[in-house]
């Protein structure tokens, strides 16, 4: 097979690593790509948010499967225009891609699908936002209704913070995706990731996840994408997780299949668990970033045959085979970031690093210049690693850390605290 794969990513890269495993893949492109990916694939560079573009280079390039990496692109109806003009594609269509692109539209499904969630309102108006706030109180959890990038959710503890919020959100600080916003109430619980892979019909778990989303170590500072994750999450019991399918998941796709949408590709989870009991804080139509990178440490060549049977609607005989083992990355980013970072540092000494089927630098924001590594992103390098026990699986990573030369860069010190 001719493989694409859409995006310039850590998740890219480490889908781009998994693919290549497997021995169905001849060719392998990945569109617009980054540094690390280009030493195992060949790069290309067009607007992947535009369908068009991405059908004629598949047809130039005889490709015979594309994989969607970002949101983005299947929020404009890539997946669509492929489907259209007859190239099998992994990933949901545009109004299925709702399920991200909008957090109210997500919340009328868990309505129509009985499926346990945060109380919540939605709004266009910014005083009426604000006066919901007021009559709830705090803590209390702020959302952009549109894509912004894993950013547009302010978890408020107390009303002025919420109140702050609304101001930035109606007042463009998140472009058109704060146009309306969604009010939750504040769940307590521990946060876990749950990737269910879906062809319209049925829903096979893959795996799951805990991410990292804060910037200091104890979870503390302003939420990232995400700055490490690990597989598998021991909260997420074989009991819980069994609960989100029946109460959560499949209820969802029911309810996109009746509405004419089925929904065809990879469904994140993210689940909040407290006593026993999962309810959903949001869905994400792609694979998790850095979450996909735990996990295709996992999976390995199997991804490739997981993503296909999806896309041809073969998952009701297809199964996973997990071995039972961890793995853990770990985020390097910019000095600066969530904020404002520089960008063009040289990142020293990747060369001297192992990378096999237990080690692995993923890049996710980097770009080969003059030979050398160059930062370009805000996270930059997924130091990722496998081991029979996530202890193990943590020292590999951070060993790997230790040995790259980059004081441009930053990461935490504590991924995996909650399950070690």
């Amino acid at each position: 097979m001719n493989i694409l794969i859409l995006g310039s990513g850590g998740r890219e890269h480490s889908l781009a690593w998994a693919v290549m495993q497997n021995p169905k893949c001849d060719k392998l492109i990945v569109a617009p790509g980054n540094a690390g990916i280009a030493k195992i694939a060949d790069c290309a560079d067009f607007d992947i948010n535009d369908g068009g573009e991405v059908v004629s280079f598949a047809a130039a390039n005889a490709i015979d499967f594309v994989i969607v990496g970002p949101e983005a692109p299947l929020a404009n109806g890539v997946a669509d225009r492929l489907r259209e003009a007859g190239v099998l594609v992994f990933g949901p269509s545009k109004e299925a891609a709702r399920l991200e692109a909008s957090k109210s539209f997500t919340k009328e499904i868990c309505d129509a699908a009985n499926a346990p969630t945060a109380g919540y309102g939605h709004f266009t108006d910014a005083q009426a936002a604000k006066d919901h706030i007021l009559a709830k109180g705090a803590p209390i959890v702020v959302k952009a209704d549109g894509l912004a990038a894993g950013k547009g959710v302010i978890v408020a503890m107390d009303e002025d913070t919420a109140l702050a919020a609304i101001d930035d959100m109606f007042g463009g600080a998140f472009g058109g995706a704060g146009a309306e916003v969604v009010i939750e109430e504040f769940m307590e619980g521990e946060e876990a990731s749950y990737f269910i892979l879906c062809d319209g019909k049925t829903a096979l778990p893959i795996g799951t996840a805990q991410d990292h989303k804060r910037v200091g170590e104890g979870d503390t500072g302003p939420n990232t994408g995400g700055m490490g994750a690990y597989s598998p999450a021991p909260v997420l019991t074989d009991e819980i997780a069994q609960k989100a399918i029946d109460e959560i998941v499949q209820p969802t796709i029911d309810e996109m299949a009746r509405r004419g949408s089925p929904y065809q590709g990879v469904l994140y989870v993210g689940l909040m668990i407290k006593d026993g009991q999962p309810r959903l804080v949001e869905y994400n139509v792609r694979f998790g970033d850095p979450e996909c990178q735990v996990l295709m440490m996992r999976l390995g060549a199997q991804a490739l045959d997981l993503m296909q049977a999806a896309a041809e609607e073969r998952l009701h005989e297809t199964s996973v085979n997990w071995a039972d083992d961890h793995a853990i990355t770990v985020v390097m980013a910019a000095n600066g970031y969530p904020g404002a970072y520089e960008k063009g540092s040289v990142i020293g000494d990747l060369d001297s690093l192992t990378e096999d089927s237990k080690n692995m630098v993923f890049h996710a924001g980097t770009t080969a210049k003059d030979g050398q590594v160059t930062a370009t992103g805000g996270r930059v390098l997924n130091v990722t690693a496998r081991g029979a026990s996530l202890s193990e699986a943590r020292d590999r990573a951070y060993a790997m850390v230790d040995q790259i030369a980059w004081p441009e860069g930053f990461y935490r010190k504590d991924i995996g605290w909650r399950a070690l």
